[in-house]
């Protein structure tokens, strides 16, 4: 398959204008995932500008040292301390827990589960899983467990703190979650089939295994921050749970997934030109993180309709489709039992 793509040049149309809105973030400390490109290099940008002292999750290659340079040459005075987190490994989530536990002596302020592979090979990781549910969901869960603590620590001390998740409008690819996903099956979900079939009415149909365990992915997202969102207010706490989705913005994961033989170039630079930019796709998590307004259970996405893939973000409620108790008991219970551990609120 044809992997000679050229990203669409656009222009950021909100961008600058969210930022401004954006207070101070001095003395917080911010987590993220996946920040070496895309919506989570934004991200991290963007609240270290702000005075956070931020904390780049990433596995370790010449691509993170490569992003790390660049924050640190463009972010003059900012506070990065990087550290190597592989999602595709339980092993390597813990041991980056126990080295965040350690740094946010004061607690943890914001922990931005951004990270997320597109569209890959049916194939397992180290674990056993679908490489795309450990990567996108499946380790955030027990990150988030890990570093729960340390979250506790900064809402007690400084009134909130916030767990943000990313979905994408392809949780709308699959009608419910499915329990094998979750499961040891990395490898015997479905090949590799990578076509994408759009409807007009619809939106985004991803009907091929690549897509479907993409979907299942995203859908499990916002299925986790449905869960949380729950659990959280039950308990009267001040930690919030947060997600947005990003629009069609372009970032490397539509390069990755071309190299692995998930899309087609030339429809892909077609689609994207009718996208937008990565600096406007990283608005709605950034809104998570930082806009003082938002609350537990918000979601942020572009446009004025909860599939639009561009447009200035705007906030809505969760939705029925992963809302709902058979949902999210079987995300919780299907969780818990792949990393193996209980995760108590």
């Amino acid at each position: 398959m044809e992997n000679s793509y050229k990203k669409p040049d656009l222009k950021s149309l909100y961008f600058d204008q969210e930022v401004e809105k954006i207070p101070s973030l001095e003395g917080k400390t911010i987590a993220i995932t996946g920040t070496t490109s895309g919506t989570g290099f934004i991200a991290a940008k963007t609240v270290a500008e702000k005075g956070a002292k931020t904390l780049l999750l990433n596995r370790k290659s010449d691509r993170s040292k490569e992003s790390y340079d660049l924050l640190m040459d463009t972010c003059s005075g900012a506070d990065f301390v990087n550290v190597e987190c592989d999602l595709q490994s339980f092993s390597s989530v813990k041991k980056a827990s126990g080295i965040i536990n350690h740094l946010c002596e004061d607690g943890l302020d914001v922990l931005c589960n951004n990270a997320g592979v597109m569209a890959l090979k049916d194939q397992p990781t180290m674990d056993g899983f679908d490489i795309q549910m450990q990567t996108n969901h499946l380790s955030h869960f027990l990150l988030t467990k890990e570093l729960f603590l340390s979250l506790k620590k900064a809402e007690e001390k400084r009134s909130e703190a916030r767990i943000v998740n990313h979905s994408s409008i392809s949780r709308f690819g699959a009608k419910k979650l499915e329990a094998k996903y979750f499961e040891k099956r990395g490898g015997s979900l479905g090949g590799n089939g990578s076509n994408i079939l759009n409807k007009i009415l619809l939106g985004m149909i991803l009907i091929n295994a690549r897509w479907y365990r993409y979907s299942q992915t995203k859908l499990a997202n916002a299925a986790f921050t449905a869960c949380l969102h729950e659990k959280l207010q039950a308990k009267n706490s001040n930690i919030k749970a947060l997600i947005a989705h990003p629009g069609l913005a372009i970032t490397d994961l539509q390069s990755t997934t071309i190299k692995d033989g998930g899309m087609g170039s030339f429809m892909t630079g077609k689609m994207m030109g009718g996208g937008q930019t990565m600096e406007d796709g990283a608005i709605g998590i950034i809104k998570c993180i930082a806009d003082p307004d938002a609350m537990s259970g918000d979601f942020y996405g572009p446009g004025s309709g909860k599939m639009d893939m561009k447009g200035p973000v705007v906030k809505f409620d969760l939705e029925e489709l992963y809302d709902n108790r058979e949902t999210k008991d079987l995300l919780w219970n299907k969780s818990c039992e792949a990393i193996g551990q209980d995760f108590l609120i």
